[in-house]
């Protein structure tokens, strides 16, 4: 295991902060690991189980960790040239890569690597590193002002890459039912959707043009009672509102406490409570 791996993106409701918490309820042992909202994969790059099936909906995400397995060289010689070109007029070259997904035509023309360098090099350079999309799916943050920028994190790039490669990791991009429909009996799944808003000004889904409403958070969970059923054990994460205390309440649940730390304004950040639900003891 190389301990050295973090995330290679920056992601709204990202876990590395809480994970000393998260991983004092992950058992032991388990035959697959399952994480349906991968988001910046800090949970999976941590415990880096030998075989795993990971899935998120949002597609740019996935090529982004399809690139890192298979291209990882090529994806850090377009990144340097990103940097390259930021060095010369890095406000001018944020939005002109910013923009190119606004023209379906040429961005369709871009190979995988070059979508994936642009992902990684507009979250790199972003403001708060926020990566958002508005409902066209079009990268709508604006940018982000840094003098120094660490847009070619070889380092974490290459240690990503040798552990795709070397572990048995499925990547899917689509429906989280779908994608937990390969979960037995003896795995483990972990959950880290998009949170239920504390406020009607707090909803944040703009990682995917498709949203997640509390439509979405009743289907989720009865995908958690049909998992329950067939003796998979599952740990969720979500926002402590009375909402989803009531639709997890014939489950453990603990409460735990959380940093907001991607808010526009400095004020709203500071501890929250949040949940981690789970079918075991």
């Amino acid at each position: 295991m190389n301990k050295g791996i973090n995330p290679i993106l920056k992601w709204a409701g990202g876990k590395r902060q809480l994970l000393k918490e998260i991983k004092k309820y992950i058992p032991e042992h388990f035959k697959v690991y399952h994480e349906p909202f991968l988001g910046g994969g800090a949970v999976l790059l941590d415990l880096q189980p030998q075989n795993a099936i990971v899935n998120d909906s949002n597609e740019e995400l996935i090529n982004v960790y399809r690139v890192i397995k298979d291209d990882v060289d090529k994806l850090i010689e377009s990144l340097r040239h990103h940097s390259k070109e930021y060095e010369q007029d890095s406000k001018n070259y944020f939005y002109k890569i910013r923009e190119l997904d606004r023209d379906k035509e040429t961005y369709n023309s871009l190979s995988a690597i070059e979508r994936a360098s642009r992902i990684i090099f507009l979250n790199k350079t972003c403001y708060n590193g926020l990566f958002r999309v508005n409902r066209a799916g079009q990268f709508n943050t604006p940018f982000g002002r840094y003098k120094k920028p660490n847009i070619v994190n070889e380092k974490a790039l290459i240690s990503v890459s040798e552990y795709l490669n070397k572990a048995n990791i499925k990547l899917l991009c689509g429906d989280f039912e779908a994608a937990l429909k390969y979960a037995k009996k003896g795995d483990f799944v972990y959950m880290d959707p998009p949170y239920d808003p504390v406020s009607d000004t707090a909803s944040f889904t703009g990682y995917d043009k498709g949203g997640f409403n509390k439509n979405e958070q009743i289907r989720l969970n009865r995908v958690c009672h049909e998992l329950d059923k067939k003796g998979v054990k599952f740990l969720l994460s979500n926002s402590a509102t009375d909402f989803i205390l009531n639709l997890y309440k014939d489950y453990r649940i603990e409460i735990i406490q959380a940093k907001r730390v991607l808010n526009s304004r400095a004020d709203k950040r500071g501890e929250i409570d949040e949940v981690l639900v789970m079918n075991f003891e």
